[in-house]
């Protein structure tokens, strides 16, 4: 790892981490002061008196903790394959799932309400599930997969010499080596999910399974546009990301940097 030795490059190296810092941190700042605008924290509390705010936050718990499961499953299980076995033409179905990350989401609205509509589980959590699942393995199948690949084969080989089968080294090997990366899928994950707005928008049209992102739009309407309790929405809707993050953060760091590095 790199490392600034000298007192002068360690001062330097801070000035340029606090500079590019600065443009991230502006629009957070500006949120928080935003909310409290006006009257105060007597938003939030008007926020948090909303009646239907603990079905948001239920809802957009489910769709998050279903989310990241299947996203987790899918991802370690498509990443050990693509990494350490020997599949014919394995490259080109990488590829081929990599190109998935070409297709912005607003393209596939359209497909994905018929679809939705003929396999019955529109106006459900699936709806919404399965795309958001499906939009996020592409990436962070290209993330474990380079972090697998810096797990040396000499551990599978001697697990065959004594006799383990394929699954048992995925179990024992795989999955306790993979909890790094396995943090930095479930923090990419959990901000995806409960970030998204479009498809529950358009897939889940009763109103007890309104996600947390339409907790703003209780505030808007075509006679009231009160920002502060806008920005006070967003700032309740986000603390449970600052809090999985906070929590994951090392071993988050840690997957990231190694998933990006081969």
């Amino acid at each position: 790892m790199l490392e600034a030795r000298s007192r002068l490059s360690r001062v330097v190296l801070q000035l340029v981490l606090t500079v590019l810092t600065v443009p991230f941190l502006l629009p957070l700042i500006a949120m928080v002061q935003g909310s409290l605008a006006g009257r105060g924290w007597d938003n939030y509390r008007i926020v948090l008196a909303v009646p239907q705010l603990p079905y948001f936050f239920r809802n957009s718990a489910i769709i998050a903790t279903v989310t990241i499961a299947l996203v987790y499953i899918c991802t370690i299980t498509a990443a050990f394959g693509f990494s350490k076995l020997r599949i014919r033409g394995k490259e080109f179905y990488f590829w081929l799932l990599l190109a998935v990350l070409t297709l912005p989401e607003v393209v596939l609205i359209a497909p994905l309400f018929v679809t939705a509509t003929k396999f019955n589980i529109y106006n459900t959590y699936w709806a919404v599930i399965l795309p958001l699942a499906a939009l996020q393995i592409p990436f962070t199948v290209l993330l474990t997969r380079t972090f697998v690949d810096g797990i040396p084969d000499g551990i599978f080989e001697a697990a065959r010499i004594d006799g383990a089968s394929t699954w048992r080294g995925f179990v024992y090997f795989i999955v306790p080596l993979t909890r790094p990366i396995a943090a930095a899928v479930v923090v990419l994950t959990l901000i995806g999910s409960w970030n998204s707005f479009l498809l529950p928008l358009i897939f889940l049209q009763d109103p007890n399974l309104e996600v947390i992102t339409q907790l703003p739009s209780y505030f808007q309407g075509q006679f009231n546009d009160d920002q502060t309790k806008v920005l006070a929405s967003a700032v309740i809707g986000a603390i449970p990301e600052v809090v999985a993050y906070l929590s994951l953060q090392r071993l988050f760091e840690r997957g990231l940097s190694a998933g990006a590095l081969k």
